[in-house]
């Protein structure tokens, strides 16, 4: 099963210093058929206009990836981390048992972010945040792991704490990646540029495509495309 949400049927909000549209149900956002996918509870497409963001707030026991699709963004925490992720890389924090933090676009232009959370397999794991540069042309024809909390998961990807991974891949129009998730598990794919096919499903810039049933992913770019694909356990 391939479900497609088109981002024309996504919830959303403007708030002036920032726009954005979430997958799932989200703050003000209710729906009660799109409460998540599997572990996979949040994905926001959000625009931060310059010199504005998110002044200090919690978060526990999630694993919350950012990645960076336009512009920079840059994060500070109660535990002294600080750093700025640009366009391509991507950034992790583990809330476990509780932190404290803000993003800012500090630039002199927008940002556009995804922002996506999934549910640990564990409660109260230590806190922490780390970022990482995934350049584009090192993922070009092929998905490249970018946060994985998998057993047989590449050094270079970001750890997060669940049998999930979030791959990245940048495609020429016409070309095809193929991603095995293997028997029972889930799927959530979103093209950040550009349409593609994903077995024959047309998804288009910036919907999202929910997956089950499905063992193997042909995904074919219909326009040069960028994206982003996370790889779900079975739900419980």
């Amino acid at each position: 099963m391939i479900d497609v949400r088109n981002f024309d049927s996504l919830g959303g909000a403007e708030h002036g210093w920032l726009t954005a549209k979430h997958h799932f149900s989200f703050a003000g956002y209710y729906d009660p058929a799109r409460m998540g996918w599997g572990k996979l509870r949040v994905w926001n497409d959000d625009l931060i206009r310059a010199k504005t963001g998110f002044p200090p707030h919690p978060h526990r026991d999630m694993e919350i990836i950012t990645y960076v699709r336009e512009g920079a963004i840059t994060h500070r925490d109660h535990l002294n981390n600080e750093g700025r992720t640009v366009a391509g890389d991507v950034q992790v924090m583990s809330a476990g048992r509780g932190i404290q933090h803000e993003e800012w676009n500090l630039e002199d232009e927008d940002t556009r972010i995804f922002q996506i959370w999934i549910e640990p397999n564990r409660h109260g794991v230590t806190p922490r945040w780390e970022t990482a540069a995934f350049p584009k042309d090192g993922r070009k024809g092929k998905l490249v792991p970018l946060a994985s909390g998998k057993t047989d998961a590449p050094a270079e990807a970001l750890w997060i704490a669940q049998d999930a991974e979030v791959l990245g891949a940048t495609l020429d129009a016409g070309a095809q990646v193929t991603h095995l998730i293997g028997k029972g598990r889930l799927a959530y794919l979103v093209p950040a540029k550009g349409r593609i096919e994903v077995n024959g499903v047309e998804v288009d810039e910036r919907s999202g495509a929910a997956i089950r049933d499905i063992e193997t992913l042909t995904i074919r770019a219909l326009d040069d495309a960028e994206i982003v694909l996370v790889d779900l356990p079975p739900e419980e």
